[in-house]
């Protein structure tokens, strides 16, 4: 019986082994805290010191980095293939609906990877830039760190249809959201956790109108702050902040949102009568919980089936292979 029941334990670590090899890649075993420490050692403060300085000269950099991040891992896992240029033959994702005129932060990735080729030509690649650069993001607005580890390789390829069906939409319900993140092995609580990035940055009008002028869920005097700057035709891409205290990484954003002053229609689900509610609630009344769960469930979406060993390759130019 005692040998019956240790086989039984080691088949069913077997098998939650193999989920796990299945949901992140075989290659997220290979990633470590250390990989570049002998071949670029002070890539680190390289890339920290580019965040601190782009973010000091315009805050809402800060989510634009943390979002470059989000879009490129949820189409094809953390292989920079969202920096890729289109060329007369290659498509790449920039053009996709949500990332067309609305993904940005491309000039900071350059400037890191070109300090970086520098000192480790061939060495650091663009994908761990960007993991890297979300996390220094999030610290540099007052949030919380995470350990990132390191030796993802850049994708040689792109999916614009990947692109335009894997990221959530800001028009999304709640039964939605919980479907895409758990398509990546997400939980309901790490979704609303990641929602979390929207206490920092802004949103162009045209992604919040419909929203603004349709939706009953919307605090009256909060959505007459908006309305002068997002009529109801024109002024597309005029910006509105995320939430109340878009500069600073907080959990604003849950109190918002308890508020009905969330500001896309796809953040007010989170808390609008349903099973998100409650999270939303903690949340708001305890930042530590939040910044617990949202470093925990960074570390997890930055290890989303990385290319390593080798697949892919290390771009000297993160806009195009090499």
């Amino acid at each position: 019986m005692a040998n019956l029941s240790a086989s039984s334990r080691v088949f069913k670590l077997s098998t939650f082994t193999l989920c796990l090899l299945v949901l992140f890649g075989t290659g997220s075993a290979q990633l470590s805290a250390n990989f570049y420490a002998r071949t670029c050692p002070n890539f680190r403060s390289v890339i920290t010191r580019a965040v601190n300085t782009a973010v000091r000269n315009e805050a809402r950099m800060g989510a634009s980095l943390l979002r470059l991040h989000f879009h490129d891992c949820f189409v094809n896992g953390c292989d920079a293939s969202v920096l890729l240029d289109d060329t007369a033959n290659f498509t790449g994702e920039k053009t996709a609906g949500p990332n067309s005129n609305s993904i940005r932060g491309f000039n900071v990735i350059d400037t890191i990877k070109t300090q970086l080729e520098s000192q480790c030509p061939g060495v650091v690649s663009c994908a761990d830039i960007l993991s890297a650069a979300a996390r220094d993001s999030v610290v540099a607005l007052r949030g919380p760190g995470w350990n990132v580890l390191f030796g993802r390789r850049d994708s040689t390829t792109a999916s614009l249809s990947g692109a335009n069906s894997n990221l959530p939409s800001p028009a999304s319900s709640l039964s939605t959201l919980i479907s895409s993140f758990s398509n990546l092995g997400f939980t309901a609580n790490e979704m609303i956790a990641l929602s979390g990035a929207h206490t920092i940055g802004q949103a162009r009008c045209t992604v919040f109108r419909n929203r603004l002028y349709n939706d009953n869920n919307i605090n009256a005097s909060f959505a007459a702050t908006l309305t002068p700057n997002c009529p109801t035709s024109g002024g597309d891409n005029n910006l509105s902040p995320l939430d109340s205290s878009a500069t600073s990484f907080d959990n604003r954003y849950y109190s918002d949102l308890i508020n009905q002053k969330g500001l896309l229609h796809s953040d007010q689900e989170l808390f609008n009568g349903g099973s998100a509610d409650a999270q939303v609630r903690t949340y708001s009344s305890n930042s530590a919980t939040f910044f617990r769960d949202f470093a925990s469930a960074m570390v997890k979406m930055s290890n989303l089936s990385p290319l390593t060993g080798s697949s892919g390759q290390v771009r000297t130019n993160c806009r195009k292979t090499n």
